[in-house]
């Protein structure tokens, strides 16, 4: 999904680099491993942007990542507007916190679990899943941002079992990146144990994002888009869901145990 207005500005930056670096488009397909055609219809947006084709690009021309990072700029633009909001607030928060019973957090998917669950949305292209994909592995940048303090994530343990024969590769691969992204100190990660059988959480996942300022944002997906939120009565609710399930979730040491143990069962 990309925004059209930076997609053109994209393509416009890389046709007057090219000619700046007299090179025609055969020339610059054989560099970037692209036919002149090829070339020619990403200039004329007449073929879709490629992330591989850009990064070539960026190499050959010396641009310094200029056409990737205009390339994530038109992605983050692409969003939907409801969900705007919410990235922003991520993007700059000191402390992040989510509760997910059903999925591991996007934040800290595997790029091949990250797939696997965009597929499963039978109506979108190969080209918009591969897009979708790549949109969710660059939020992931935000876990290595200096003003980025804590990210507090609870899980339900029913999220670290959904391995059939089919997905079981994929899930050792994530429970394998859970456990080295609990090593670093800004990540923290808890599994609500399956004997909790009723708690609040059970109504759906929500995030909560607390910016420099000390004020919080928060955010509740659903099947067909997702809620900001930010009125201090909704966010207090959201608060005190969030003390209860954290309370009710296994400590860190546990979790990564329990990671483990699935991890060891499987192989």
């Amino acid at each position: 999904m990309e925004s059209e207005p930076t997609a053109e500005l994209i393509r416009a930056q890389l046709r007057r680099l090219r000619l700046k670096a007299e090179l025609s488009q055969e020339e610059f397909g054989k560099l970037v491993h692209f036919s002149g055609s090829q070339v020619s219809a990403v200039e004329l947006g007449q073929r879709p942007l490629d992330r591989f084709f850009l990064k070539r690009a960026d190499e050959v021309l010396g641009t310094d990542g200029l056409l990737t990072s205009l390339l994530k700029l038109a992605e983050r633009d692409g969003q939907p507007s409801w969900f705007r909001p919410w990235l922003e607030a991520e993007r700059q928060a000191q402390q992040l916190r989510c509760y997910q019973p059903s999925l591991v957090p996007g934040l800290l998917q595997t790029e091949h679990y990250a797939r696997a669950i965009i597929r499963s949305d039978d109506t979108l292209s190969e080209d918009e899943v591969e897009k979708r994909v790549a949109v969710r592995l660059d939020r992931q940048s935000i876990l290595t941002q200096p003003d980025l303090t804590t990210f507090v994530a609870v899980i339900d343990e029913a999220v670290l079992r959904r391995a059939d024969e089919g997905f079981r590769g994929i899930m050792e691969q994530q429970l394998a990146h859970l456990v080295a992204c609990v090593d670093r100190s800004e990540v923290s990660l808890h599994v609500l144990p399956a004997d909790v059988s009723l708690h609040i959480g059970l109504a759906g996942p929500f995030s909560l994002a607390r910016g420099s300022d000390g004020g919080w944002v928060g955010y509740m997906g659903h099947q067909l888009g997702g809620t900001v939120i930010d009125k201090d009565e909704d966010l207090a609710v959201l608060q005190s869901r969030w003390e209860s399930v954290r309370s009710e979730a296994l400590c860190r040491r546990q979790s990564v145990d329990l990671m483990k143990g699935l991890m060891t069962s499987w192989s």
